[in-house]
């Protein structure tokens, strides 16, 4: 009778041991297949960025660069999962998994080796935004005015690297998006914003109270950007880009979203 326990017991043992290592393997496979799942790709984006990524009145996500990333999944023939992000949380998010690439007006100028990059579509500045009555006509007369910037945004590193030009504000300051900076600027709490060209363009339409300065901050470029090393999905990506330039689709969105194409990427 106390072999029987004992051989029971150690049948037990085993078994719960078995149990145990088997689920841990089934929780650990299942934690990669989401990071490496190959039929749907990911795309983070600020939700808060007229008109490369936004929600519309419906609720709906929308944007220049929203349709792209559609319909370069469709090309490639894989599901596409947007999911909005906070702009300074992306790089946490890409190196999570929890997103494919950034695909949402991002800037490679400055960041050429932190990410793995797409060729850029799109030739971009950024400016200043004031106010049409303000009296600020250029850069210069920027010097004692209070200036916001989207936190972690190419117009803050732009600015942070223009240590005279910063130096010359009354205040800067960094917030979580363009929105909250254009009601800042409406109700004088903020004397000018620094942003996307194309950005500004949009905040811009059809409020005569705003005007954009001509004297530009930087130049840059847009592209797609990926986890450091990921060439495998970026190529994958591109390829679908370029046929999207070589079928027209990608001339098509850039005239529904800005009036002309605008897109420089190659179709070779």
């Amino acid at each position: 009778m106390k072999i029987f326990k004992k051989v029971m017991a150690l049948v037990l043992v085993v078994g719960m041991t078995l149990g145990l290592s088997a689920c841990g393997n089934s929780s650990k496979s299942s934690d990669a297949a989401s990071k490496n799942d190959d039929s749907v790709l990911v795309v983070g984006f600020d939700q808060n960025f007229p008109p490369f990524g936004y929600k519309n009145k419906k609720g709906k996500f929308v944007g220049f660069d929203i349709e792209a990333a559609k319909a370069c999944a469709k090309e490639m023939g894989v599901d596409i999962k947007l999911q909005p992000i906070d702009w300074d949380s992306k790089d946490m998010e890409l190196e999570s998994g929890t997103i494919d690439c950034i695909w949402n007006g991002f800037t490679i100028n400055g960041r050429e080796k932190k990410y793995t990059w797409t060729e850029p579509y799109m030739n971009n500045y950024q400016v200043f935004v004031v106010k049409s009555d303000s009296g600020i006509n250029t850069i210069a007369d920027l010097k004692d005015k209070n200036v916001e910037v989207q936190k972690e945004s190419s117009a803050e590193t732009a600015i942070n690297d223009d240590k005279d030009l910063k130096a010359s504000f009354a205040q800067y300051t960094s917030v979580a998006d363009y929105n909250t900076a254009m009601m800042d600027l409406d109700s004088g709490a903020a004397d000018a914003i620094a942003m996307d060209y194309f950005v500004a363009l949009d905040q811009t339409k059809g409020k005569d109270q705003f005007k954009i300065l001509d004297e530009k901050l930087s130049q840059e470029q847009y592209a797609v950007g990926f986890e450091k090393g990921n060439t495998k999905l970026r190529d994958q990506v591109q390829k679908a880009m370029k046929k999207m330039v070589k079928d027209g689709t990608y001339a098509k969105l850039s005239e529904k979203y800005f009036g002309e194409n605008v897109v420089v990427l190659s179709a070779d």
